[in-house]
């Protein structure tokens, strides 16, 4: 009865909010956050190595699907969600909600604390829930609501709600993220080095060592290169673990967009407590470096001649492979979406063999030539935070693919204070690929 009670409470205050929409969608500030979302690269732990290489995620107990219900709905707004069981081993780790396929603007509660409050539908976004769960039943409602920055989304492929959703369990001492990169030496000899920095966590209140690994297989299936460090870390803290093992005869192996089979390595990440091994990351990575060279975009001392097609990912991962493998018998070499799209496209990519300029959820604005002080989203400050989220998102999720050679801030949606910012939070993190946006208009927040 209560639970039922609340529901109806947050559907009334949506209706509220709906029918108080102001003009700036900035205006109406929502009920606050308690934080939660976390940006990172997706992927997920396996418990063992078989099961990684397997991809088989419901092995082990690290992984469960997160399939909410619609509770109510009444013009255009709803309530999903439903009681959701934690297991008893999550209750001694970190515990994540990975939601895509939202449809809409959402305000994310689990028993009735507010987790996230997320404007961007079009981007998967992830939660760091351990500070609202407990063990066993858990009440999870999200309110689907009207974006108090609804123009700022384009126009996203419809796939079932939620649908690629899930939770998943980390141990305290576990892998936080990591980037990786296998790129020419550094010092210009004719072999290639495995750029890795590794994130390792440790959620304990108290020092404890943390053991971080990799190995890599050449695209043929020889053993290239095994190691692994242990750091003892503070509490509640992370350190960077760097290793950079030079990688022979990567110059036989380049991947290059248009290749028939564009060679991939694969990569395992680990972890090791105890002599035990935990926490398996699987991935795929192509030998080479995008750059951009006087001007000029560069990838292993050659400029790259980018024969671009417009695409978004089809409802299913086999329809988008028929989609992506056509545009390749086309002549297409380039694929730019217009919203970051779900992982299984890159790893689409990296396959198939085409490059990727991966592109934020900023979708253009009928107000982009208005240059005045909020005349246009992109010249909006209060939207500055907006603007940033949601170019973070792109960027985390999709900067360890092989395919992925350059990013754009947006659709052409006019130019201003909050993509001056995003462009210079960008080319922060980001030192080889370029940054581009359509809509500089000559300004230099664009490389291209």
């Amino acid at each position: 009865m209560k639970r039922t009670i609340c529901t109806a409470v947050l559907l009334t205050a949506a209706l509220a909010v709906r029918a108080q929409q102001p003009e700036s969608p900035a205006a109406a500030a929502p009920e606050k956050a308690e934080g939660g979302r976390i940006y990172r690269t997706e992927v997920v732990p396996y418990d063992t190595r078989h099961d990684a290489e397997a991809r088989n995620r419901e092995a082990g107990g690290y992984w469960k699907a997160f399939e909410p219900q619609t509770l109510v709905a009444a013009e255009g707004i709803a309530v999903v969600g439903g009681e959701f069981d934690i297991p008893y081993v999550w209750s001694d780790g970190d515990v994540f909600l990975h939601i895509e396929n939202a449809g809409a603007g959402y305000t994310l509660r689990i028993n009735d604390r507010v987790v996230a409050d997320t404007e961007d539908p079009a981007t998967p976004a992830e939660y760091l829930i351990s500070p609202y769960i407990r063990q066993g039943a858990n009440s999870i409602r999200i309110l689907m609501r009207p974006g108090r920055a609804e123009e700022l989304n384009a126009d996203a492929v419809q796939r079932e709600a939620f649908s690629g959703s899930y939770f998943y369990f980390q141990n305290k001492r576990a892998i936080r993220d990591f980037e990786i990169a296998l790129v020419p030496d550094t010092l210009g000899r004719d072999f290639g080095m495995l750029d890795l920095r590794i994130i390792a966590r440790n959620s304990f209140n108290y020092d404890e060592p943390v053991t971080v690994g990799y190995d890599i297989y050449s695209p043929q299936g020889k053993l290239l290169e095994f190691n692994m460090r242990e750091v003892v870390i503070p509490g509640r803290s992370t350190d960077t673990v760097r290793f950079s093992p030079l990688i022979y005869h990567t110059y036989e192996n380049k991947w290059e967009a248009g290749a028939k089979n564009p060679p991939l390595y694969k990569v395992m990440l680990f972890t090791r407590r105890d002599g035990v091994y935990k926490e398996y990351m699987p991935m795929k990575i192509g030998f080479g470096k995008t750059e951009l060279i006087d001007g000029r975009l560069m990838r292993l001392g050659k400029e790259l001649k980018l024969v671009k097609a417009s695409y978004n990912a089809a409802a299913d991962r086999k329809t988008t492979l028929a989609g992506l493998k056509a545009l390749k018998a086309q002549g297409k070499n380039t694929v730019c979406p217009d919203y970051p799209q779900p992982a299984w496209f890159y790893e689409l990519c990296d396959e198939v063999g085409l490059y990727v300029i991966d592109r934020a959820n900023i979708a253009p604005s009928d107000r982009r030539g208005d240059r005045t002080l909020g005349g246009t989203p992109a010249n909006d400050p209060s939207l500055a935070d907006e603007f940033l989220a949601r170019v973070k998102a792109m960027y985390y999720r999709s900067r360890n693919f092989t395919c992925v050679v350059a990013y754009e801030l947006g659709g052409a949606a006019g130019n201003g204070y909050n993509m001056y910012k995003a462009y210079e939070w960008l080319k922060s993190v980001e030192p080889s690929r370029p940054v581009l946006y359509g809509d500089a208009d000559g300004e230099w927040n664009t490389d291209l």
